[in-house]
């Protein structure tokens, strides 16, 4: 069961007694208590079985760190993009609770801001790039921010072209790679967006449904790139994977590896209002759109795509 910090008592407290660092404070305090319980866990059914969250906006904080202890020598080096302002994100409790150095890129000059104003900045080695990140660009932006060769975590979410830039990627060997992926394309088959170097989420599509790839694409890109699939998070956003040269390290202490699909109900309407559709009633709304087939290297409508969810994936939708 994902372990939740209670925020919301936490921010009228945080705000009472001196604002923002004080709260990550809390929430780093919180978080070293659920991370010493999952540290004496040898073996898990699931990942979902040492969920926590932090910074994080689901149970990637203590999947992470469960993850990072049992990678010998990993190094203490982070780089994560799409992150907005950062205060909900993957890596920030990477800063707190192992004084690890960072790179964080996002296409917002206004959440750079924000970001370089915030106290993460200067207490820990962290370095944040304003940048709309493609395929073309991701490898001399890293390399800019002196950051090369072997780290710790990369993690990828920039809802759009999440399978073309992890494709692209080769100026640093990460050991574990968090990856958004798009469930509402199933669990069947190997599909992506069409790589859009100005792709955005809700100029593709009003309902904001059409975006990134499926974890099947996303398990068999890890494998080309020297990867193993070791599981998503419950809420069935975002895919885990780690090096072919620290994998058995993972895999022999997890009895399942899972890929879950996701309840998420935030599709729109053609006015911005949330319709809350449901299960596979999103696909509905966005099969006429185009997803290239990778293991066929082929552009087709998802309609065409045939069935895309497992039973399970159906039953548990």
């Amino acid at each position: 069961m994902i372990k939740r910090i209670v925020r919301q008592p936490i921010l009228w407290l945080a705000a009472r007694v001196g604002g923002a660092v004080n709260l990550d404070k809390i929430i780093v305090s919180q978080s070293v208590l659920h991370a010493r319980e999952n540290r004496k866990l040898t073996h898990i059914e699931t990942l979902s079985d040492v969920e926590f969250h932090g910074f994080s906006q689901w149970g990637e904080d203590g999947i992470l760190n469960w993850l990072i202890d049992r990678i010998p020598n990993i190094p203490h080096t982070f780089i994560e993009f799409g992150v907005e302002n950062y205060q909900e994100s993957n890596t920030r409790l990477l800063l707190w609770l192992r004084n690890w150095r960072g790179l964080v890129i996002d296409g917002s000059k206004k959440n750079i801001a924000d970001i370089l104003r915030q106290d993460v900045s200067w207490r820990f080695n962290l370095k944040a790039i304003c940048a709309f990140i493609d395929r073309d660009n991701i490898n001399s932006l890293i390399s800019s921010s002196g950051i090369t060769g072997d780290i710790g975590v990369l993690s990828i979410d920039i809802d759009g072209n999440d399978y073309w830039v992890w494709e692209a990627i080769d100026s640093v060997k990460p050991a574990i790679v968090v990856c958004e992926y798009n469930a509402v394309f199933g669990d069947l088959k190997a599909i992506t967006i069409p790589y859009n170097p100005d792709f955005y989420v809700t100029n593709a599509h009003y309902s904001s449904l059409y975006f990134g790839a499926s974890i099947p694409a996303l398990i068999e890109l890890g494998k080309k790139k020297g990867y193993q699939f070791v599981g998503t998070n419950l809420n069935g956003c975002n895919a885990f994977f780690v090096h072919d040269d620290f994998a058995e390290n993972i895999l022999n202490a997890i009895n399942k590896v899972i890929a879950y699909p996701s309840h998420f109900r935030s599709s729109r309407n053609a006015q911005g209002k949330l319709t809350f559709l449901n299960g596979i009633e999103r696909v509905e709304c966005i099969k006429h759109l185009p997803v290239v087939d990778i293991i066929n290297n082929k552009t087709l409508t998802l309609a065409e795509c045939g069935e895309l969810y497992s039973p399970e994936w159906k039953n548990i939708e």
